[in-house]
């Protein structure tokens, strides 16, 4: 362990952020979409709102918040990939919804996993992978 890292006291990644430009349709997706449960909705000053969205039975959130004053909200590769045990039927369902996703899974082969990007309503990026056993 570094020097630094040694005198911190970080225990865990406890949330990952997304900017939006509209809450109530961030919830809606994260909610009504992929399946994500609201854990926290808070006032954040005039006219915003600090949420989070988890999966049920796992630690690490999403807060879904406006972008720091003079950003444009949303556009990022998040970096954030969401775990499935059947990345072809998961694929499947969300482009039947009509979520923005890859025209297809991607398939590098051995040992990348098969997987596939999809963007919420202001265009972060996260990828659904099917990890291999």
């Amino acid at each position: 362990m570094s020097a630094v890292g040694s005198k911190l006291n970080i225990s865990k990644v406890g949330r990952v952020c997304v900017t939006v430009a509209d809450t109530d349709r961030a919830i809606d997706f994260y909610t009504g979409k992929l399946g994500f449960e609201k854990v926290v909705d808070e006032p954040m000053g005039p006219d915003m709102r600090w949420v989070e969205v988890q999966l049920r039975g796992t630690p690490t959130t999403i807060a879904i918040a406006p972008p720091p004053e003079g950003q444009e909200a949303g556009g990022s590769q998040t970096g954030i990939i969401l775990d499935t045990t059947d990345v072809d039927a998961d694929h499947a369902a969300l482009k039947e919804a009509g979520i923005d996703v890859d025209n297809e899974v991607t398939r590098y082969g051995d040992p990348v996993p098969p997987m596939f990007w999809l963007r919420d309503p202001d265009g972060n990026s996260l990828i659904v992978v099917q990890p291999q056993d």
